[in-house]
């Protein structure tokens, strides 16, 4: 596992639960406005032991409910289906936030999951524009349909980036409508952080 911080408690990433964060390093896909670019790249010469994140989440079994992979983008992580399974083992709630990039393997992991969080960032049409990966859209929807016949509780976020038309906004949220889905959130672009090693590591 490639791991680029950890936030040892949220109440915010796992709807209902207390929660740790693991965010992984790496993503295929370079949003201008993303939130975690530190997170983009593959490798970090700040990286953390998993077996060290495991022992200090083993640690807090107590006051904790849930584990959530996020990132970077967790599915790009070849150890991510052992990293769950060993979360599970501690009796934690395993979550994941994604980007959809990934579909097949997405499938995989979703037996293993208890709620997911999908970033959605816009019709597929346009997602080349703001990810740079010419088929970015079709894969980020077609999890968005793997996720929803999984059965399992899921919420779709959609940042709104700046100068996203609001008839993009209004057609995005009447296809998620048209197809049932429940939890969609807006939610404001935020500047990344000023200095790209402010994602937390602490243990």
């Amino acid at each position: 596992m490639r791991i680029g911080g950890l936030v040892p408690f949220t109440t915010i990433d796992y709807p209902g639960e207390l929660a740790a964060v693991v965010f992984c390093q790496g993503c295929p896909w370079r949003c201008s406005y993303c939130h975690n670019p530190h997170l983009l790249p593959g490798d970090s010469a700040r990286l953390l032991e998993w077996e060290a994140v495991f022992e200090a989440l083993a640690q807090r079994r107590r006051f904790l409910d849930a584990v959530v992979f996020s990132g970077g983008e967790p599915c790009a992580q070849k150890d991510l289906a052992g990293a769950i399974a060993e979360i599970k083992s501690l009796g934690y709630k395993a979550g994941l936030h994604t980007a959809g990039a990934y579909p097949r393997r997405l499938q995989q992991l979703l037996p293993m999951l208890d709620w997911v969080g999908l970033d959605i960032k816009e019709l597929p049409e346009h997602y080349p524009v703001l990810t740079g990966a010419a088929a970015s859209g079709y894969k980020a929807w077609e999890s968005l349909a793997l996720i929803q016949a999984a059965g399992i509780p899921f919420q779709v976020r959609t940042t709104l980036y700046p100068d996203m038309p609001d008839s993009h906004v209004d057609r995005l949220c009447a296809r998620l409508k048209e197809m049932a889905i429940e939890d969609h959130v807006l939610q404001s672009c935020r500047p990344p952080p000023p200095s790209a090693d402010t994602t937390p590591q602490t243990l």
